[in-house]
């Protein structure tokens, strides 16, 4: 092995190595990851190597890149596909950072003192907290072996006493909830769509700005998904058995043979509690270790994690009140807020979040929101008991869940004045399908932030991979503000405006892929699609503005001058742009809208 140069020591007390720039040391790659060299030459990017902020780095699709920050003592994973500098990529939401446990770092740190080289195994583990970097000696696999083992030991042996006294709570009384009432989404009176006049459309454009609330929102960050207390040990069995379930059309498996762990004798606290202090074994791991992976490989948000475990569990037990408990508690195993109650002969999982959902009722517990999943009652028996270091859900959705392809018919969308501007689309009906079961929730108790969890998920990327070639070709050549005019009298005019009151009986927002597939859409749906193909095809900084019934854009031209109806953001101009005032140009706001006072959402 090629001796590195330096030791570049770790946080928990050990002197810094004196360096020019930040480095971060390679701990696995997943996919042909390639690195442009300081010559521009291009490489696979290889364990081990040494990158700064500045390296330029292409990860494919469904690539996956884990690096250790050995300033910080935390380690990146970086699965955004795309070609971008490192520090633009640990920027982007879609990946996360992770801090090494204590244990591991202390184990680091009496390493690097003995000195030798510095190694990292090609290992990729969603269960496990840490990764496997030491420092090598001569005697270094073996030491490296009993260290694993004993922390291994002592992870189980940790996990098995809470899940004890976790039962041991399970077991005292439970209370008695009353439901909250749903919250009503708001009821927004809807302004139709207005059809510019040809005199109004020519009139020539001056720079006015618009009166909006000085206070600008935007989405809280996303945080990283749960992990679980302690990392889940791999089981060794002879022959591993699997149980196969469907998940939007996407045929899944995880290892499972111990049903008769979650036999129910009795729908009672000490019925329940049982079943818990039979999982004190580690008969589970590997079933929880699989759920994680799909997690990690079928890049699921939280809201996607549950809906799977649902599948999974109802797969594995053919008893309703068994399988909600088995997805209980490996939801609960895997990092998440989750409480037990029991309502008319039923048991139910409540899942907490720091979002507030739309009509659905909701139980207030030790000063936190839960929601029961799949079911409703005006009261139910909960057991509040907490396990360590849970989180709640967030409904966020970061990154598009890989669901099998099942293409939906060829749509074919063009513009009325620009005819070249045609586009046939199509779409995972399996990932519509997943759409419809997402809850419409907001955050902070400010309802536009629900425009935003639409707005911001990237687009699916079979659809990034091509409609937005197709719509590049077609902008090529362009000045910016000739192609913004372009998407805009596309979105305007190749889609069919109607009230989600008409088409769904209630107010509904649109994912941007929801817009190219169904029929009809509002000016909420066109204004969240219309952001998205901005950004990404123009890489140019949108806000959605609210005005009292109607939701439109602004866009932010940079450096460029454009004239029109604008409003500032932080001292920069972001130029209205309505996909509803059909069919206006960049700069022209819909008639009665001018004059109010518009609230402002900034989107990533």
């Amino acid at each position: 092995m090629k001796r590195l140069l330096f030791l570049f020591l770790i946080c928990c007390g050990l002197a810094t190595v004196a360096v020019a720039q930040q480095q971060y040391v390679v701990l696995s790659v997943t996919g042909h990851v390639e690195v442009a060299g300081a010559n521009g030459a291009k490489h696979e990017l290889a364990l081990r190597e040494r990158l700064v902020p500045g390296s330029v780095l292409n990860i494919p699709y469904k690539g996956q890149v884990e690096l250790f920050d050995e300033q910080h003592g935390v380690k990146h994973t970086l699965r955004a596909p795309g070609q971008a500098s490192l520090k633009s990529m640990l920027a982007n939401k879609q990946n996360t950072v992770l801090r090494l446990t204590e244990q591991y770092l202390s184990y680091l740190k009496k390493r690097l003192t003995g000195g030798g080289e510095v190694t990292a195994r090609r290992h990729s583990d969603p269960a496990t907290v840490t990764r496997e970097i030491a420092v090598q000696t001569g005697s270094f696999e073996d030491e490296f072996e009993a260290f694993r083992r004993q922390a291994h030991d002592e992870y189980e042996q940790f996990r098995q006493k809470v899940i004890r006294e976790y039962a041991d709570f399970v077991r005292q009384a439970w209370r008695e909830y009353g439901a909250r009432p749903a919250r009503p989404k708001p009821v927004i009176k809807e302004e139709p769509p207005v059809f510019i006049t040809e005199e109004d459309r020519l009139k020539p454009l001056q720079s006015t700005p618009l009166p909006v609330d000085p206070v600008v929102m935007r989405l809280p960050d996303a945080v990283p998904q749960p992990v679980p207390l302690q990392p889940i040990q791999e089981q060794k069995v002879d022959v591993a058995e699997y149980v196969e379930f469907n998940y939007y059309g996407t045929p899944l498996r995880v290892r499972f043979t111990n049903g008769d762990l979650f036999a129910l004798a009795s729908l009672t606290p000490d019925g329940v509690a049982d079943v818990f202090a039979r999982l004190v074994s580690a008969d589970m791991n590997n079933t929880i270790r699989d759920c994680l992976q799909l997690r990690s490989d079928y890049q699921l948000s939280d809201w996607a994690y549950l809906l799977m475990l649902d599948s999974l569990s109802q797969a594995c037990l053919p008893v309703k009140n068994e399988a909600v408990l088995l997805q209980g508690y490996l939801y609960q195993q895997s990092g998440y807020k989750m409480r037990l109650g029991v309502a008319d002969g039923r048991l139910g999982l409540l899942y907490a979040t720091n979002h507030h959902v739309y009509g659905k009722s909701y139980y207030y517990i030790d000063g936190e929101d839960f929601y029961a999943y799949g079911f409703d009652s005006e009261r139910m028996s909960i057991c509040p008991a907490a396990y360590p270091k849970e989180q709640p859900m967030s409904l966020l959705i970061t990154t598009t869940p890989m669901l099998a392809e099942d293409a939906t018919k060829e749509r074919v969308l063009q513009s009325e004045q620009f005819t070249d501007m045609k586009l046939t689309s199509v779409v995972n009906k399996n990932l519509i399908d997943f759409y419809n079961d997402y809850p419409t929730s907001m955050v902070d108790g400010n309802f536009l932030t629900r425009w935003g969890m639409y707005a911001n998920k990237p687009l699916d990327p079979s659809v990034a991979c091509t409609l937005v070639p197709a719509l590049k070709k077609k902008l090529d050549g362009l000045s910016t503000l000739e192609a913004v005019e372009r998407l805009l009298n596309w979105v305007q005019t190749a889609f069919v405006y109607e009230y989600d009151d008409v088409v769904w009986g209630a107010d509904r927002a649109f994912f941007a892929e929801e817009s190219l597939y169904y029929p009809y859409c509002d000016c909420e749906d066109r204004s969240i699609l219309l952001s998205r193909l901005v950004r990404d095809l123009l890489g140019l900084k949108v806000v959605l503005v609210y005005y009292p019934g109607h939701l439109a854009t602004a866009i932010c031209f940079g450096e460029e001058q454009v004239k029109g109806d604008y409003i500032d953001v932080g001292g920069q101009h972001f130029v209205v742009c309505d996909p509803t005032y059909i069919p206006s140009h960049v700069g022209q706001t819909m008639p009665k809208m001018d004059n109010q006072i518009a609230k402002v959402l900034l989107l990533e």
